[in-house]
């Protein structure tokens, strides 16, 4: 079935529309961040440059370390991005752009993302790596989507949300792990992670700064969650599960990890994060170059 130029709109120079990516350009391991200015600091570990596309916050770069080739992406804040970036990184690898046509072969992408967090335990000191086996949207991006609760740990998502008093105000969580291949890769040299995706930094995540929270006891009852072999909720950030719920419905080995940069429980931060943030930036070009 050809896709229409209304679904998929290729730019006239055959890149994707957003990303400014072409299919060549693409390599199998790709690396994520938000933040385009760290696209940088991971391009530092790579050798021979092939190009750098830069269109809004989405900032790209191909490169080789030991000889594997990694692709970079900045995908900005927020889940509604990896909507975006998901989407086409997808179409890039098993979409033909001359005929619009799916690919017959399909390819997985090996996809991390490199992240920030605000860790949600006493136990989980600040500068901590923590690499999210299990991701929880609360961003309602992936109920979009058909396949869903396919891809979703249903008995885990009703016991959160009858634990939590969910509001049917807002969208249903969703619970899903990271890929194998992943996890594998990065368990050794991480900390143990359910890391909730918020679809903002203030309220979503529990913060009161001058607005009260639809749910007030919403950190309290996170942190007392536990579901399977006693695993709890680790952390906050934004992007995480809409990338493992895509990666999982398309065919992608994908997972976050995290630098710890706040406390929520103990109710302190590192705003001077950088060197931190830096090492696993090197921890994670390194490991998936062994890909």
């Amino acid at each position: 079935m050809r896709i229409p130029e209304s679904e998929l709109i290729i730019n006239s120079d055959g890149s994707v529309f957003h990303l400014h990516v072409r299919p060549e350009e693409l390599a199998d391991n790709v690396i994520l961040v938000g933040d385009p200015g760290r696209v940088d600091m991971v391009s530092y570990y790579l050798d021979d440059i092939e190009f750098r596309h830069a269109s809004r916050e989405f900032v790209s770069v191909t490169g080789r370390r030991n000889g594997k080739r990694i692709t970079v992406i900045s995908h900005g804040i927020g889940p509604d991005n990896i909507d975006i970036v998901m989407t086409e990184l997808d179409a890039l690898a098993n979409v033909n752009f001359e005929t619009r046509e799916v690919n017959k072969v399909h390819k997985s992408l090996n996809i991390i993302r490199i992240g920030t967090s605000g860790a949600l335990h006493a136990d989980i000191p600040l500068g901590s790596f923590i690499l999210s086996q299990v991701s929880i949207g609360f961003d309602g991006v992936l109920n979009w989507y058909e396949g869903r609760d396919s891809v979703s740990m249903l008995d885990v998502e009703r016991d959160f949300k009858k634990h939590m008093g969910w509001s049917e105000a807002l969208p249903s969580p969703y619970f899903v792990k990271a890929s194998p291949k992943i996890i594998g890769l990065l368990e050794d040299c991480t900390v143990k992670g359910a890391t909730i995706s918020a679809p903002g930094f203030y309220g979503p995540q529990g913060r009161i700064v001058r607005l009260g929270l639809a749910m007030p006891d919403m950190l309290e009852k996170i942190e007392s969650f536990r579901f399977g072999e006693d695993c709890r909720i680790t952390n906050f950030e934004m992007e995480g599960a809409p990338l493992a719920g895509f990666a999982a419905l398309l065919g992608h080995n994908a997972g976050t990890v995290c630098c710890a940069i706040a406390n929520r429980y103990l109710q302190n931060s590192n705003p001077d994060y950088k060197p931190q943030v830096q090492q696993l930036i090197e921890l994670v070009v390194e490991r998936m170059s062994r890909l």
